[in-house]
């Protein structure tokens, strides 16, 4: 560890914030001179230069005016980031290789606007946006999420050159925020369901269910159920169906790491069940999943298919 890390967390808040709301006190911010600002500088020291030697009173006053002008303008820079609260919010799960999205409160408790803010994850895309005076706003401020797993963003770039653009102020806060990435899905076809008895004893394809329809076959159907009678009627034009019953037995899935192909790496693995779990919710077919380290028992719903993507997403 380098002799200056500690200074360096110091300085810059490295460390997480613990206290909420983050309140942008003086000593969280810092400013420069932008390089429009020292441009601005060189110009105003070439007009003193030429004021002095032609002896100009109206050149020094436009040089102290345009200089008082500049120092107003650092001011109001400054101004324009101190006491800003900042409050954390939830960040919805992602799947890999898209974009998460974490969101902030920002509270203006002055009486002045604060314009032209730039928010930003390090180098990633910048969110620029005003808030009133006393007036609040939410934002998202996008991350990439490229591998499964959780992502913690780091600390938020807040930044601003408002008003005149000759000085660049900016903080370092640092909310605990983090976002599930659950692994990208493969789509395959799903292993075949097993008909399991609703009082959890396994049965045949045979038995007292009724019959409650017609559906467009799936690629894991099995050929006993189709409706060849209704397919032949117009077998050029019409799909193939699928008898659906119900009242005896009903289908399921049991997805299980054993079943993806051993030669897959780990990833590739991962996102093959992913797959099977939104074809499964999509096909609304009762379905469990299988890893070495847990077992989550068949169901349906947005919260089991949730439960099924995170424990895909925190797999070691």
């Amino acid at each position: 560890m380098s002799i200056l890390t500690p200074f360096r967390q110091w300085l810059f808040r490295l460390r997480p914030d613990e206290h909420l709301p983050i309140v942008l006190t003086q000593r969280r911010i810092f400013i420069i001179p932008a390089p429009s600002g020292l441009l601005f500088a060189a110009v105003l020291c070439l007009m003193l230069i030429g004021a002095v030697n032609y002896n100009l009173s109206l050149g020094h006053a436009l040089v102290f005016l345009l200089a008082a002008l500049g120092i107003v303008a650092m001011v109001h820079t400054f101004r324009n980031l101190v006491a800003l609260r900042l409050t954390p919010g939830r960040a919805e799960p992602v799947f890999a290789g898209e974009t998460a999205r974490f969101h902030l409160l920002l509270e203006n408790t002055r009486r002045h606007d604060r314009r032209s803010l730039n928010l930003a994850f390090g180098e990633h895309e910048k969110v620029n946006l005003d808030i009133p005076a006393n007036a609040q706003a939410m934002i998202a401020i996008p991350c990439p999420a490229p591998t499964r797993g959780r992502l913690e963003p780091g600390r938020i770039t807040l930044s601003t050159r408002y008003p005149l653009g000759l000085f660049h102020a900016w903080s370092y806060p640092h909310p605990r925020l983090s976002c599930l990435v659950f692994p990208k899905p493969v789509e395959t076809p799903l292993p075949p369901p097993s008909a399991v008895a609703h009082t959890g004893h396994r049965r045949g394809d045979s038995g007292d269910e009724d019959f409650t329809g017609l559906r467009l076959r799936q690629p894991n159907d099995s050929p006993r159920h189709i409706a060849w009678k209704a397919v032949a009627r117009d077998i050029d034009h019409r799909p193939l169906l699928v008898k659906q019953f119900a009242g005896g037995s009903a289908e399921q899935l049991m997805l299980n790491w054993a079943s993806t192909a051993a030669e897959h790496d780990l990833e590739t693995r991962l996102s093959i069940l992913a797959g099977w779990v939104l074809g499964a919710e999509q096909q609304q077919i009762r379905y469990g999943l299988r890893l070495p380290t847990c077992d989550i028992e068949p169901a349906l719903g947005a919260a089991h298919r949730d439960a099924c993507l995170e424990a895909l997403a925190l797999y070691a």
